[in-house]
């Protein structure tokens, strides 16, 4: 299911439950690209379409899934079509064409194309942990998450979120952490990482299938640049790669993990993408928890200062 997790947290606690946001939803239900459309998004049954429920349930989380369709009509394309049409004019009528003409020619053209382009779709899925009191997407992309929960935030008429953001120099302990620093409990050095110059964004050094702690790797970080994503393996159940923003990518579990979860005799594919995701919200709920202790603790009250009583 997830192969990425990028984490928002939710500001105030959820309260619809499976049913009540089962009926919002299905009032924004995906339709396809209209024939002038570039995009198009909206909800579909999360476990597949033969399925009737807009929101799966698992313990104290609520699985949705976003589908996107984009028209594929890459820039080139029409660039070559606006350059032929200009050539035609400026061979028949003798004169040069106006940047305002071209723009006037682009979208001619892009609205003759568009209704005879091909299609693409995708699957999104998120999930709501109303225990946990966040939201996580299937996206490392920013602006694809961001258009998963805009999305939801129309579909309820309010979500008031914001994203993981981490308090500590997060890019410091992993360097730490390569370098031979205790690493967080549960987790595991893999074989990757990408390092990266804090002066020089251009200067990147990405790693894989490499022992972590080589003299290459040593030299890296003696010369200033610093670990901004980790392989990792948690509890020797999954493995990730770990970005500085604390987005999981290449979210892999252990085979033999889900060969014990899920039944030899499921045959039924929904049955086996709600095994899946139960073990899934189970392991990360625990992941999750630890990263955040880590890098992103709640303020203590505990610091602020106390008024005296009167």
């Amino acid at each position: 299911m997830f192969k990425n997790a990028k984490i928002y947290r939710l500001k105030e606690p959820f309260t619809l439950d499976q049913v009540q946001l089962d009926a919002q939803l299905r009032q924004h239900a995906f339709k396809p690209c209209g024939p002038l459309e570039m995009t198009a998004m909206g909800w579909t049954p999360p476990l597949g379409g033969q399925t009737l429920q807009w929101v799966h349930g698992a313990g104290a989380c609520l699985l949705i899934a976003a589908r996107r369709q984009e028209r594929l009509l890459p820039a080139a394309v029409i660039n070559e079509a606006v350059a032929e049409k200009v050539t035609d004019i400026e061979h028949n009528e003798m004169r040069d064409v106006t940047r305002r003409e071209r723009s006037r020619l682009r979208e001619e053209i892009l609205i003759d194309m568009l209704p005879r382009a091909f299609t693409r779709s995708r699957r999104i899925w998120a999930y709501i942990d109303i225990e946990a009191n966040w939201i996580v997407v299937d996206s490392p992309n920013d602006k694809v998450a961001e258009e998963v929960l805009s999305l939801l935030r129309e579909s309820i008429g309010s979500l008031p979120i914001k994203p993981l953001v981490p308090t500590i120099a997060v890019a410091e302990r992993f360097s730490d952490w390569v370098a031979g620093g205790e690493v967080l409990a549960g987790l595991e050095l893999e074989d990757q990482c990408e390092l990266r110059d804090p002066v020089d964004n251009r200067s990147v050094v990405r790693c894989r299938g490499q022992d972590l702690s080589s003299p290459e790797i040593r030299n890296h970080l003696e010369s200033g640049k610093r670990v901004v994503a980790l392989g990792v393996n948690w509890n020797d159940r999954v493995s990730f790669i770990l970005d500085e923003t604390l987005t999981l990518k290449r979210l892999r579990f252990d085979t033999e993990l889900i060969d014990e979860a899920l039944d030899e005799n499921i045959e039924d594919d929904s049955a086996r993408l709600d095994t899946e995701f139960t073990l899934l919200t189970a392991e990360l709920r625990t992941l999750l928890s630890a990263l955040i202790d880590t890098f992103a603790p709640p303020p203590s009250d505990d610091k602020k200062p106390k008024r005296s009583a009167r």
